[in-house]
Order: structure tokens, then sequence, then C-alpha cells
């Protein structure tokens, strides 16, 4: 059974995670998106204990029951901040993997190229040189939420019309848990509005920056992640990727958007455990 732990941040931030696992099992460190919360890698975290993995599923600061940034400001340095604290702090002198969606895996590049050399790095739709334009219409998505919905039902609706690679589910019981309802009765996505409050192109230019990470970063095994209908990382998306980073593997994920994990679960476990087994198999603890 998971057991929930509170993590301690040098500005007195907690940050809340989940860890489930063998001790002695190579460490997976679980990253979500941009207004998601550690719930969206339930099915990857469950995968992952059963074979044999130690996992560290945690809701990023502004994130689900996570605490907020006192001046509600989340840059991409110290998101990676963050996470090194965590690795730090729950896997010292452990091989670990790291498993970055969209914002988590752009905290993960970020920290490669401060000179962070996991065992392994898994990029789950987003790279580098991610498309302006797929990351805009995510942008613009979470904005759409920011005056709350009437009802649980509201924002289902909401999520399908941006995600049309996930048919709207009949029971959006699930969805609470990404949400908080206020006293007045209407539901708001669980984060910081204050996650909204960055220049889109200094964050682009600052990912792109991480391309001299990676390429110093010699024999890191880095897998790319992605929903084949994503307008974040398109097929140009990956030529450009390979031909700066050449050893990079690619794992495309039919019926799948941005969201990937969520929208084909099964294809996902699949392709991230059969590149751990061959990079941070659980018989190297």
């Amino acid at each position: 059974m998971a057991e929930k732990r509170i993590l301690d941040m040098d500005d007195g931030v907690q940050l809340v995670a989940d860890v489930d696992g063998p001790p002695e099992g190579p460490v997976v460190v679980l990253a979500h998106g941009g207004g998601q919360t550690r719930h969206s890698w339930s099915g990857a975290f469950r995968k992952l204990v059963e074979k044999g993995y130690r996992v560290i599923n945690f809701d990023a600061r502004g994130h689900g029951n996570s605490d907020w940034s006192a001046d509600n400001k989340y840059p991409l340095s110290r998101r990676w901040t963050d996470l090194e604290a965590i690795i730090h702090q729950m896997a010292p002198n452990k091989s670990v993997a790291v498993v970055g969606a969209s914002m988590g895996g752009g905290s993960a590049l970020y920290g490669v190229s401060a000179g962070f050399r996991p065992s392994a790095l898994i990029l789950v739709d987003i790279s580098p040189n991610a498309e302006r334009a797929g990351m805009q219409r995510v942008v613009d998505f979470m904005k759409a939420g920011l005056g709350g919905f009437r009802s649980i039902d509201e924002a289902a609706d909401a999520v399908a019309a941006y995600n049309h690679s996930r048919p709207r589910p009949k029971n959006v019981s699930g969805l609470k848990r990404n949400m908080r309802q206020s006293a007045d009765g209407r539901w708001y996505w669980h984060w910081d509005p204050g996650m909204l409050d960055v220049n889109l192109d200094q964050e682009r230019a600052l990912m792109a920056n991480t391309f001299w990470g990676l390429e110093s970063a010699e024999g890191l095994p880095v897998l790319l992640v992605r929903g084949l209908n994503s307008d974040v990382v398109t097929d140009q998306t990956v030529e450009d990727f390979r031909a700066r980073i050449s050893s990079i593997e690619v794992a495309d994920i039919s019926g799948a958007g941005h969201m990937v994990a969520g929208d084909k679960n099964d294809a996902f476990n699949e392709a991230i455990l059969r590149f751990l087994k061959r990079h941070m198999p659980p018989s190297s603890a």
C-alpha cells in the first residue's frame, strides 16, 4: 500500500507524494504535467510498483495537495529545484529514472542542463523544441477554466472539447481528484492560477537551451513518448529533435493526444516498462 509523504522544500513549501514499491528497487520519479495532479499517474504508478520499482509520485508545488508558492510564481528553475530536492531526500545514492509529462519533463530537462544525470529519462509529449501552437492551446484551455464550473459534468465537457483523443467518460467522478469545490459550490481546477503567469516565448527559449544539456549528457538513455494526435510534439518536432540528439528513442502512441498516459494508459505503460527494463531493470538494484 502506498505511503503518503510530506516533503519540505528550502522555501518552506511542502509537497505531497505517494511512495510505494520495494525499498531496494531502482527509483522512478513521476512528474506530472501542468494543471494535473499525481493522480494522473495512477495506472503507471501501480504497474511500475508491480514490476519491482520504487516509485515516487508527487504533486508539484501549486498543484493538488502540495502547497502553493507564497509569491504564486513557478519558474522552470524552481520546478527543477523541487525535483532535485525530492530525489536527494527520497533516493540518495540510488539509480533514478524520471518520467516527466509536459511541465514535469521540462523540469527534468532543465535539471539535465544543470548537470543532473539520471539513469534514464522519459519525456512524455514534451521536448526542447515543442510546438508553440500546441503549448498555446494548453495555456488557453487552462485559462478558460479560471472562472470555475457549475458542476463536474461541465468541467468534463471542457476537457472533452480540448482533448478529442479521449472519449468523454460517462462516469465523471474521477475528475474530482483534480478539482476543488469552493464555498459557493463552484468547482475549480486543483492548481494555483499563478501557474499561468508566464511568458510562453521566454519559457520556450529556456526549453530550447536544454538541447545543450542533452548533447553534453553523453550516454544518457532518453525515451520520448508522444501521442500521435498531439499538437505539442509533432512529426516535425521529432525529426528536428533527432537531428540534434540522434540517440533518442521514440515511442509513438496511436490514438493519444498530449495527455498520453490518460488517453492510452496500457500502451503508455508498455512503452515505458520496455525502456526501463533495458536501461534500469529491477534486478540491478
